[in-house]
């Protein structure tokens, strides 16, 4: 199985936010996964073949074919294991289980991408309105566009990729989550999680497709300047110091 990725994590941390390709190219590529929009206009959370924008109040329409993609991460689950689970009190309790799994079939330095079905007593996520931009940090653009707000008892899947920590700045190293409500009506990028029960698909990668951006501009960026503290800030967390 392989990975797709459009661009890396750090051009997007550095601002880069034109589009690479379109949905609809993206979606030829995977079935499930996620990433951002054209001017980061939103959270992406791809499942079974449809691609989902989650708005900056949490609300989740089906996004345009034409819609542009500067940064996402996809691939089509063929081969999966079942996995399940009960009561995680947080976030890190899920993430640290995820890891036992991983860890027990020998797979801390490859790829996985992960869905996870359950009941959410709390969902914590963020989305954001689009900021257009040049060269302006993605934690500068989330300050001025970034929304947060919770789902209480709430069924969902989480969407889930984890990167081992020597391919960080391609993607964020360790697990990455987004939510789409089982009504597919609300969804985001999730901070903060309170699980009651769940149970899904994982998948292990060994092979990663990465489509760079064609256009001149790209080569004006910098991509050694984010940190991975600023990584993870933003992507795993927190978004303002």
């Amino acid at each position: 199985m392989k990975m797709f990725q459009v661009s890396t994590l750090q051009a997007l941390m550095l601002g880069y936010t034109n589009p690479v390709i379109t949905v609809a190219e993206l979606l030829k590529h995977g079935s499930i996964g996620l990433g951002t929009f054209q001017n980061v206009d939103g959270e992406m959370i791809v499942l079974d073949g449809t691609c989902y924008r989650a708005r900056e109040d949490g609300t989740i329409v089906v996004a345009e074919n034409d819609r542009g993609v500067p940064f996402s991460t996809v691939c089509h689950m063929d081969v999966t294991k079942p996995i399940e689970f009960g009561e995680c009190k947080n976030v890190e309790t899920l993430k640290t289980n995820l890891n036992n799994i991983i860890d027990s079939h020998f797979g801390l330095n490859s790829m996985h991408m992960v869905r996870i079905e359950g009941l959410f007593e709390l969902v914590d996520a963020r989305s954001e309105s689009g900021y257009s931009s040049m060269h302006v940090s993605l934690k500068s653009i989330l300050q001025k566009t970034q929304k947060a707000f919770q789902f209480p008892n709430v069924r969902g899947t989480l969407v889930g990729v984890f990167f081992p920590d020597y391919m960080d700045g391609i993607n964020a190293s360790g697990w990455h989550f987004h939510f789409v409500s089982e009504d597919r009506t609300h969804g985001g990028h999730v901070f903060e999680i309170v699980l009651q029960q769940g149970k899904g698909l994982i998948s292990k990668i060994n092979s990663i497709e990465l489509k760079l951006p064609d256009e001149p501009v790209f080569d004006t960026y910098s991509l050694k300047q984010a940190s991975s503290k600023e990584i993870k800030d933003v992507e795993q967390g927190k978004s303002k110091e």
